[in-house]
């Protein structure tokens, strides 16, 4: 767990529309690491004039400090990754709804809560990896495509214990209904070449070295491996619009009910949401924009177009209990 504080940027060249009050701060509470989260801190301080303090952990255990610390708690913001984790955040009572135009103009409904209790701020894309020497792309069509016998011994997963892969299926289970999706994960852990990884960089790098043939990543993971080795013997593979598109899931932040700054609180969400921070915010960890105004780095736009799920990220919460429970009963550790 990390403190962070950066010193309000007073300049005599801002105009005095942005700048704020002297004592005006901002507190967040976050799982995104310090490294993805503080050149935007950075510039918004820069910009306003408002601090931005941060302490970093873990979802769960920074949802519990926030309960523990109640209405003395100096948090403003819960900012964390996947929908799985605000929606729980959401159903502990932790967020208060936010009525805002700016915030409903620059994000999609469909990667914000429908009660205005949380909003995404970068989407990440969990699709397929891929062996360029073993898999010919024509082979892939789907994540169902990748359970059928033609796969057997050549698929690689992380494990099911990671909130990324129980929102995947609680998705796919609000598109494809829980009988069609269980045949599915069975079929898939048939198919496993290895036991399950802890983390998609491990995962990526047995597809290019040959253990498995096919594998389900979060792109972003890739692009920091391709960073590294442009060589890379993996690629992504992007499923059809026609089969039900491709798994995206959101970073994003709710505004606390507890929160002692409310208002500094919403406008820098607005601010995070806007055209100037989205690119930044995005761009460091190789996501997507959810602002539909901003485009991807063209590092990211290097790896293809794709066509999204559009169900709303709230779903990745409401039905993570029946992931876990069919992939328990499947046999998916």
């Amino acid at each position: 767990m990390t403190w962070k504080l950066w010193p309000a940027v007073f300049s005599l060249f801002l105009s005095p529309l942005l700048q704020a009050a002297p004592e005006a701060t901002v507190t967040v509470y976050s799982e995104r690491k310090d490294h993805l989260i503080k050149p935007v801190f950075e510039a918004y301080t820069k910009k306003t004039g408002v601090k931005v303090t941060f302490l970093t952990d873990n979802t769960a255990t920074l949802i519990q400090r926030i309960q523990a610390e109640g209405k003395k708690s100096p948090a403003d913001i819960l900012l964390t990754v996947d929908a799985g984790n605000l929606w729980s955040a959401a159903q502990a009572g932790l967020f208060e709804a936010v009525k805002s135009e700016t915030l409903e103009k620059n994000i999609p409904a469909n990667l914000r809560d429908p009660g205005n209790q949380w909003f995404g701020l970068s989407q990440r894309a969990r699709t397929i990896v891929y062996n360029p020497t073993k898999v010919k792309p024509e082979e892939i069509k789907s994540y169902e495509n990748l359970a059928e016998p033609s796969f057997k011994k050549r698929l690689c997963l992380r494990s099911s214990k990671k909130v990324y892969n129980q929102s995947l299926v609680a998705m796919m289970i609000a598109e494809k209904g829980e009988e069609r999706v269980e045949k599915v994960v069975k079929g898939w852990v048939q198919n496993l070449a290895a036991p399950v990884f802890q983390d998609d960089t491990a995962l990526i790098e047995a597809v290019a070295a040959g253990q498995c043939d096919v594998g389900i990543v979060n792109t972003y993971y890739y692009g920091r491996l391709l960073e590294k080795n442009p060589k890379l013997a993996a690629k992504l593979f992007w499923p059809g619009k026609d089969v039900g598109g491709v798994h995206v899931n959101v970073s994003g932040a709710g505004v606390l009910k507890t929160a002692p700054h409310k208002a500094e609180a919403v406008k820098f969400l607005e601010w995070l949401s806007s055209p100037e921070a989205q690119g930044q915010f995005a761009e460091v960890n190789h996501e997507y924009p959810v602002n539909p105004a901003v485009s991807a780095s063209r590092f990211v736009q290097s790896w293809g177009k794709f066509d999204a799920t559009l169900i709303n990220m709230a779903k990745a919460g409401e039905l993570q209990e029946k992931a876990i429970k069919l992939m328990d009963r499947v046999g998916y550790n």
